[in-house]
């Protein structure tokens, strides 16, 4: 059996965290005390504005108490506004704030750049071709 630092999960997962903290390093750079998974709220409530948290939670991999926490610093750092929905009083509606707006349109250059940087030198075919075996894996432990 391989050690661990030799197999495909081990790089995986090394490739994910170093990308985090390029990343968190950069929009430190344009933005003050922001995480990868608050910019990933940002732009799921952005481009999908009626996410319940729950879903929410499921898109950024998180469980129902992290997703909490996050949502609440998030409020506080006036990102987003969390009301009661009116259609489902069980549920809160969450929306971004002009700061949350104001706060993503200034990443996505930040974005682009980090993806440029990491995608560097890999042809396009290369790139699809990693996405289809990722998603093979993944349907494979699905």
């Amino acid at each position: 059996m391989k050690t661990p630092a030799k197999t495909v999960f081990y790089t995986i997962e090394k490739t994910i965290k170093t990308y985090r903290k390029f990343s968190t390093r950069n929009f430190l750079n344009v933005v003050d005390d922001i995480t990868v998974d608050q910019k990933l709220i940002l732009q799921y409530l952005d481009s999908y504005p009626k996410l319940s948290q729950k879903e929410i939670a499921e898109m950024v991999f998180k469980d129902s108490a992290s997703i909490t926490r996050m949502i609440d610093l998030m409020v506080n750092k006036n990102f987003l506004k969390r009301t009661i929905n009116k259609d489902d009083r069980r549920r809160f509606k969450i929306e971004l704030t002009t700061k949350g707006k104001t706060i993503l349109s200034k990443l996505e250059p930040v974005i682009k750049t980090n993806r440029e940087a990491a995608f560097s030198g890999i042809p396009e075919e290369e790139l699809e071709q990693l996405n289809k075996t990722l998603n093979k894996i993944l349907a494979n432990i699905s």
